[in-house]
């Protein structure tokens, strides 16, 4: 079994996955939603029945000082669609501060074309949240 991670966005939203030992996080790929989220489950249908995946991971976007913001609330209400709608997985959620951040990091590390890092940012802060819940599964 697989562990799927999500960055949700409002245009765009990266898709991260685990082997299947749950050890290691690859980026999938960026869904390009255009805010829709009907979009992105449809995606997710296709990609849950290519992997076989167990559990879902979230990122929460909660402000640098511990509130929740209006993305925040968004977020909330995509997650209760995921619950809905994949009952039989387990849904998780992280906090998500700073994977932005750390992703750009890491593509200005590697030297990523800057027309390229719009198109894979998200799929590498995804890669970072599912790497945040596999470090706190594993402790």
């Amino acid at each position: 079994m697989r562990i799927l991670g999500i960055d949700y966005g409002d245009s765009r939203t990266g898709i991260a996955i685990t082997d299947a030992l749950q050890i290691t996080a690859q980026g999938l790929e960026t869904i390009h939603n255009q805010g829709s989220d009907k979009i992105i489950l449809r995606r997710l249908d296709e990609i849950l029945e290519k992997y076989e995946i167990d559990t879902i991971v979230i990122g929460i976007p909660i402000n640098m000082d511990g509130t929740k913001s209006e993305r925040t609330e968004i977020t909330e209400k995509f997650i209760h669609k995921i619950k809905c709608k994949y009952n039989k997985l387990k849904i998780e959620t992280v906090d998500e501060r700073l994977t932005t951040v750390a992703a750009h990091k890491t593509m200005n590390f590697l030297d990523v074309d800057k027309n390229k890092k719009k198109n894979i940012v998200d799929t590498i802060s995804a890669v970072y949240i599912l790497e945040t819940y596999l470090n706190k599964i594993k402790n």
